[in-house]
């Protein structure tokens, strides 16, 4: 797919079930507006695009070979679409695993201060996502030092991941309201 395509039903205004006659009609009245002798709404370009679009839409021949490019051009348009709002969901999913498990450590340690750690298998059960899914958050979080492991399988939260959560609490809480099924308040 590529940025330069040219959508010759936008360019007329006109429905991509426009008869021949409502093709015309609308093509007559756009080019008077843009004609270039037109002194007061005259646009060169304009006008060419505007033509380029009607002797296509109104030779059925042609406008039945582009009905088949413009339905594939929509198809994966409305893919890319599909993946940019996965993609943004994912990283949403994403930051909210991460203050998720912050904020477990951040109660266990605040709770529990001479056993703070907690066990994989607890945070998947939390999180709701299996180790395999934990796996990129976890290394993300250790890698910023957000966490670590004590004796290679509990995962506690460090100084800096407790001063990270304490400036993060609040807007943890406001996703957690975004995110929360219909009818339910989280507190």
């Amino acid at each position: 797919m590529t940025d330069t395509y040219t959508d010759y039903y936008e360019t007329l205004q006109v429905s991509t079930n426009a008869d021949p006659e409502t093709i015309h009609r609308v093509y007559r009245i756009l080019a008077q507006r843009f004609h270039p002798d037109n002194q007061a709404t005259g646009d060169t370009e304009q006008f060419q695009k505007l033509t380029e679009a009607y002797e296509v839409l109104s030779d059925p021949a042609r406008r039945a070979q582009y009905d088949v490019n413009y339905s594939e051009h929509r198809r994966e348009r409305s893919k890319l679409i599909a993946e940019m709002v996965r993609a943004q969901t994912d990283v949403e999913f994403e930051q909210l695993a991460r203050v998720t498990i912050l904020e477990a450590l951040y109660a266990r340690r605040r709770l529990e201060p001479r056993e703070p750690g907690v066990i994989d298998a607890d945070l998947v059960e939390l999180v709701g996502r299996t180790r395999d899914e934990l796996e990129f958050t976890l290394w993300y979080l250790s890698s910023k030092r957000l966490i670590e492991r004590q004796d290679g399988s509990r995962i506690t939260i460090t100084v800096e991941g407790v001063t990270y959560f304490e400036e993060h609490c609040i807007q943890h809480r406001q996703l957690l309201r975004l995110t929360a099924p219909t009818g339910q308040t989280v507190s």
